[in-house]
């Protein structure tokens, strides 16, 4: 059984990780600091190392340099800024996978590095998968799955959904941040012909523009400076199932022609090599942006957005889901409780009255973040108005106190003060604010903030 370190300073999403490759059939230990890494290292003999690159008393870097015997070192980073991604690579990690990730994409990412000698085999991962109409209760499968959603604008996205997962079309998913747009094009592949292949994820946003190619492609060793190993691209990895692009409008436009063109061709070629690889892959694309705009402003390619809208489907937000947000509040204290060993009944009558009167500008990730919080911190048997933080209950931002306040002026005081609580440190505010920083950036250009 392979052995795999994890060095991650949030406590329960390591938890969390260990569970997940656990059940895949990894052996798994943790650690929290770069002393503690290199403590582990030196007792136990592990086949790999992943490791978050900012760590309260040092970098994940450092491991590095402590390993004792060459095993793939892969770094997590919710910064997503090229110097960090390559210095890392310069140094000697295989690879690097930037925050929030899918467990689908973390395990990728694990078997292409210890290869297949030592990587778990797929008929063994799929034993724990959960396969098409099997009552999926998963994060990463659709909602509506297992839920009977009642708002008409969710009838209607089910129906679309219904009509288009059996096809080969490409599919723009489009809708606000939070609305479930991955969630939306697992459930795609989920009702597929290609269920039973890989589903791969990848945010279009956090990839360095110098490494997009290695991302898409793969490479061959010693193609590049930090090179050190082969690495399979997400399009062969994702051969015969899905590929999901995120935020697809955030990507480079030269690396948009080279998508295009193998999207065309129907073939990749790695970097370093001479040999080509015939790919069939199914591609859904996400974005909260218009990329008609983008297109317009020729910041994206027209040819491209067409080939990748061979339909679209529009996420309705929260507050357009009328009747839905109770079912999806049940859902999430049902999930909460089993996530954190709780047995919290229910809600008061206070907080149903906050949860249905404010706005949701994060929409359906912001309830399931905010009950997941209410029932850590609930001791009762429901949970009360004390367990909701304190911008849910701020009545500035409730539809009943101030009809007149748009999400977009929410958003633009939200980006304010996640400034100003991190010292305008643009890095740190995108990670509060769940973005990446180029949305960040575009957000602070689109509202006309001066900072």
């Amino acid at each position: 059984m392979p052995k795999i370190l994890i060095i991650e300073d949030d406590t329960s999403f390591a938890q969390m990780l260990q569970k997940f490759l656990n059940r895949k059939g990894y052996e798994v230990e943790i650690g929290f600091t770069v002393k503690e890494g290199k403590l582990k290292l030196k007792q136990t003999d592990f086949d790999l190392l992943l490791t978050d690159l900012r760590l309260p008393d040092a970098e994940g870097i450092e491991l590095i340099s402590g390993l004792h015997k060459n095993i793939p070192v892969i770094i997590m980073t919710g910064y997503a800024e090229v110097s960090s991604a390559v210095n890392a690579m310069k140094k000697g990690a295989f690879d690097y996978i930037s925050k929030p990730f899918t467990p689908d994409a973390v395990l990728t990412i694990i078997n292409t590095a210890l290869g297949p000698d030592t990587a778990v085999r797929p008929e063994q991962d799929k034993v724990t998968e959960p396969k098409r109409n099997q009552g999926n209760q998963s994060q990463s499968a659709s909602i509506s799955d297992h839920l009977e959603l009642i708002s008409p604008a969710s009838k209607k996205l089910e129906e679309y959904i219904g009509l288009v997962a059996p096809t080969d079309m490409s599919v723009l998913i489009t809708g606000e941040s939070g609305t479930g747009k991955e969630v939306t094009a697992k459930s795609i592949h989920d009702r597929s012909k290609r269920c039973n292949h890989p589903f791969i994820a990848v945010d279009c946003g956090a990839i360095p523009k110098e490494l997009a190619s290695s991302e898409f492609f793969g490479h061959l060793k010693g193609s590049f400076t930090g090179a050190i190993n082969d690495k399979t691209g997400t399009f062969e990895a994702a051969n015969g199932g899905t590929l999901f692009l995120d935020e697809v409008g955030n990507l480079p436009y030269d690396n948009q022609i080279q998508l295009l063109r193998a999207l065309q061709e129907r073939r990749i070629r790695r970097i370093g090599s001479t040999s080509e690889i015939d790919v069939d892959v199914r591609i859904l694309t996400a974005t909260n942006e218009d990329l008609k705009v983008a297109v317009k402003e020729g910041k994206f390619r027209e040819d491209l957005y067409h080939r990748l809208n061979e339909f679209s489907l529009q996420i309705p937000s929260l507050t357009d889901r009328q009747g839905d947000l109770a079912i999806f509040a049940e859902h999430f204290l049902k999930t909460s409780n089993e996530r954190l060993n709780k047995q919290i009944t229910g809600f008061t009558n206070e907080v149903w009255g906050v949860l249905e009167t404010y706005a949701w500008p994060g929409n359906i990730r912001e309830l399931q973040n905010v009950i997941q919080r209410a029932v850590l911190l609930t001791q009762e048997e429901e949970i009360a108005i004390e367990a909701l933080p304190t911008e849910i209950i701020e009545p500035t931002f409730t539809k009943g106190s101030n009809a007149d306040f748009s999400k977009s002026d929410f958003e633009k005081e939200q980006i304010i003060k996640a400034l100003k609580r991190t010292n305008y440190n643009k890095s740190k505010a995108a990670k509060m604010l769940q973005v990446t920083r180029k949305t960040l950036y575009n957000r602070i250009s689109q509202y006309g903030l001066d900072v």
